[in-house]
Order: structure tokens, then sequence, then C-alpha cells
């Protein structure tokens, strides 16, 4: 058997590779369209899971995605179909796209309708079921390319549906909870802030329990249609974040993305910025263009958009309607890695959000809550 060894790379005196930024990309109403009806057309595999990954020219395997660290899949299943229990240590988030149905995560039953949004946590057993007339069509949105670029990317076909942890360990052994906290602490070092922490704790960290969430499409416009009162003056970006509060200070929908819901009124043009994390939008209502990188990309009404590849310059507009928009961000983990760094406007300093003070609009100064 051959011997596999490191080789040493001299780096002295090299300079930073510099950014190889992925071009922004629009995959049109059209394009999606033909790829549900050819999924459609197809029989039933054994999982029942028809899907399809939309993948960036740029990708290289393993880890194909849309962006980077964010992977994209078109799912559709006819009316009457179930697929097959799956779960995998790469957490999701889904959307609606057309039709409904219901999706079963963790044993808690999802009722969904047309643009809801909801979770799945890692290693979570799920299974989705057509019970509408209609063609159920779902994006899913998933850091699989990045556990893939890992070699981490674990997934079971074949899960428990009834999950081991959810019985406690001190039920079973009949020992009070309270034993089973190690006595051996955390201490501090240095009197400037480090710390020692033994290896009891390092293998049994503070568990923060992560349940699958539903954000109904309906209950959540009748919040987002109030923004539109804040008028042409405001200047932040008019949304809201689907928070997951297992997600704590890194502001997530899941422990890797953010999902936000934005409505744009008519002929309203966001100022320039940029950030570390990709964005990618998907409108479902109204027109517009954007503009990255210094290049113009008009889009409608279902229209999928790699919107803002990383530390990419940025902005959009509204053209003669109301926009809605899904975006999906990997901000969170980025957060978590102190490695986003935001500059809202352009004349702005770069922020490391999540580390530094970050930004404010001038929501107060417009008296409007």
């Amino acid at each position: 058997m051959s011997e596999h060894k490191a080789k040493f790379l001299d780096c002295t005196g090299a300079p930073a590779p510099k950014l190889n930024l992925w071009p922004a990309v629009v995959i049109s109403k059209e394009e999606i369209a033909a790829e549900v009806e050819r999924l459609t057309s197809l029989s039933p595999p054994a999982t029942g899971r028809r899907t399809s990954l939309i993948v960036h020219p740029y990708a290289e395997e393993p880890g194909l995605g849309l962006a980077p660290s964010i992977r994209v899949a078109l799912n559709v299943l006819k009316p009457g179909e179930q697929t097959k229990p799956i779960r995998h240590n790469s957490t999701q988030i889904d959307f609606c796209i057309r039709g409904s149905g219901t999706a079963v995560v963790r044993g808690k039953r999802i009722d969904f309708a047309q643009y809801d949004v909801w979770n799945t946590p890692s290693m979570a057993p799920y299974w989705y079921v057509n019970d509408s007339a209609d063609l159920q069509v779902r994006l899913t949105y998933s850091n699989a390319a990045l556990l893939e670029k890992m070699n981490v990317h674990v997934v079971d076909e074949d899960p428990p549906l009834m999950e081991a942890a959810e019985a406690p360990a001190a039920a079973e052994s009949g020992e009070p909870a309270a034993k089973k906290v190690s006595p051996f602490g955390t201490f501090p070092l240095t009197q400037d802030g480090a710390f020692l922490m033994p290896y009891e704790r390092l293998i049994n960290p503070p568990a923060v329990e992560s349940n699958p969430l539903h954000w109904p499409w309906q209950l959540v416009k009748e919040q987002l249609d109030k923004l539109v009162a804040l008028g042409k003056d405001y200047v932040g970006r008019r949304l809201y974040l689907l928070y997951n509060p297992a997600t704590g200070r890194t502001n997530g929908t899941t422990p890797n993305f953010f999902a936000t819901l934005t409505i744009r009124p008519p002929h309203i043009v966001d100022r320039p910025h940029r950030h570390t994390s990709a964005a990618i939008n998907y409108y479902f209502a109204g027109r517009g263009r954007s503009t990255v990188e210094g290049k113009i990309y008009e889009w409608q009404a279902g229209d999928l958009m790699l919107s803002a590849p990383g530390w990419g310059v940025h902005n959009h507009a509204s053209y003669d309607e109301p926009v809605y928009e899904l975006t999906v961000q990997d901000q969170p983990l980025n957060i978590a890695m102190e490695s986003l760094l935001w500059q809202e406007q352009m004349k702005l300093p770069v922020v490391v959000l999540g580390a530094q003070a970050g930004f404010a609009t001038n929501r107060a100064e417009l008296g409007r809550s």
C-alpha cells in the first residue's frame, strides 16, 4: 500500500490570492417551469424524490451549489405521492413555490401552502406528502454543498422515525440529572480572559434545542405589508427575518442561513452595498433589476437569482409594481466564523458584523413603528 505524504508549499513573500467572485446568474421562470415539467414526466423513483440541483456554472465537485456554500434543489411531487423518510447532518430551508402539502419533520406535521417557509434541523427524519390536486413544487436550500466540500455530509436513507435522543438518559439510569453534570469546570488561565476547558465539557457542550418551525406566508404578509408605510425616505430594506431562536446571536433561520421575506414598493432603489455572505433571491411578485459588480440583470416574478456573490457590490430596484421575494444568505455561518464583513454604504467603513457594532437605519427618525 502506497504511503500518502503531505507536502510543504512555500508561500514566503507571496501575495494573498485575489478573490474570484462568482458572477450573478438568473434562472428564469421559463427554465424552472421546463425543469418542473421534465421532472413531472419521470416515473416515480423508489425514494419518491424527484429532484434537480440548480448549479452555478463555476461550481465544481464535490459540493455543487448555486453559491459556494448554498445548495438549491428543485423538488416536484405529484398529487397523491409521498417521499420516503431521510435524514442528514445538513440543515434545510424549504419554500413552496407551487401547490401545497404536508411535511413531517421529526414527527411534527407541517401543513404548508404556496410561499410558506419551514426549516429542517440536522439529523431530523423527514418526508413530504402531496395531499392536494395540484403539483407540489419546492425550493430547498441547504448547506450540503459545504459539507460535501468538507467531506462530512452524512446521509441516512433509512432513518429511525423515533430518535433515541428524545428519551432523557437520566430517566433510563434512574440517576438524578444533576449527577450527569461534570464536576470538572472551565476556569480562567490569564487575567485578560483566556480560559481552560476540560475534556469532559468539550465532549458535552450545552445543548440548544433545534426545532422544525413554520412561517406561513399569509401571516408573514400581514406584517410585511405594513412596512410600505415607511415611505420613500426610509433608507433600510423592508423585510422580516424568519428568525429561529435556536440560532441566537447569529440571526438565522438555520445555523447556516437566514431566510428573509421582503416587500419592495414600486420604484424603490437600494443603495449599493456588499457583504461576504452570498445571497440568493426568489422573486414571486413584481419586476425589477439588480446591478451586481456593474452589470445589470433584469428579473421578474418566478425567477431565481444568485443576486449577491460574496463581497460583490450590488443593489436592487423595483419597477412599477410591488415586489415580493425570498432571500437566503449564509450570514449566520459567516457571523459564527467571524468572517462577515459588511459595508452598508460604499462610503462607510467595513464592519465585522457580530464582532463590532453594526449599522442603523432612519426608522426612528421617521417616527414609524
